[in-house]
């Protein structure tokens, strides 16, 4: 529990302002741990995750534990100890918690402590194995084959009766002509 001043200092409401407007822009969050990464580390990582529009922040666990309570997200306190840093993604959650495991396979200093994924908090089991899931592209994909599929058959299967005749009248000719 956090502790809480009797006078609130306007350089500290307006950093909590600031991670709320960037939290606002998102509405799924990652967290994880950094220490042990090189800056080179931390580069690199941060230019895959800009690659997919995702904004990658080491913040305050205190300030950023207040900016998620006044915007009423679910407690996720439990994941601001320690050094935290805060991947906010405005799109697919899922392609980001993939990048974090990919890098984490080369880099096993990073780790993930849990995520915030619309109104659902995971840990980082779930996290791991939300990673895992197809995304909403590959699921997009998937649904689109599966709905041309019937048609594309029934095509060929329409296309095969002339096809037949053509041939049997080709057979048929070719044997008369023998």
């Amino acid at each position: 529990m956090a502790i809480i001043a009797k006078k609130i200092q306007d350089i500290k409401t307006k950093a909590i302002g600031e991670l709320k407007e960037s939290f606002g822009n998102a509405e799924n969050y990652i967290f994880t741990d950094y220490r042990g990464l090189t800056v080179e580390q931390i580069t690199n990582l941060r230019k895959q995750l800009r690659a997919k529009d995702v904004e990658y922040t080491v913040v305050k666990n205190n300030f950023a534990r207040i900016a998620f309570e006044q915007m009423g997200t679910p407690d996720v306190s439990s994941y601001l100890v320690g050094p935290t840093a805060v991947a906010i993604t405005p799109k697919d959650a899922n392609e980001v918690a993939k990048i974090f495991y990919d890098f984490l396979k080369e880099n096993p200093a990073l780790k993930v402590k849990g995520a915030l994924v619309g109104d659902v908090v995971y840990d980082a089991a779930k996290t791991e194995a939300f990673s895992k899931l197809p995304g909403r592209l590959e699921l997009i994909s998937m649904l689109m084959s599966v709905m041309n599929g019937p048609a594309r058959n029934l095509a060929t299967a329409l296309n095969d009766v002339p096809s037949r005749l053509v041939r049997t009248v080709k057979a048929v000719a070719d044997q008369k002509g023998a």
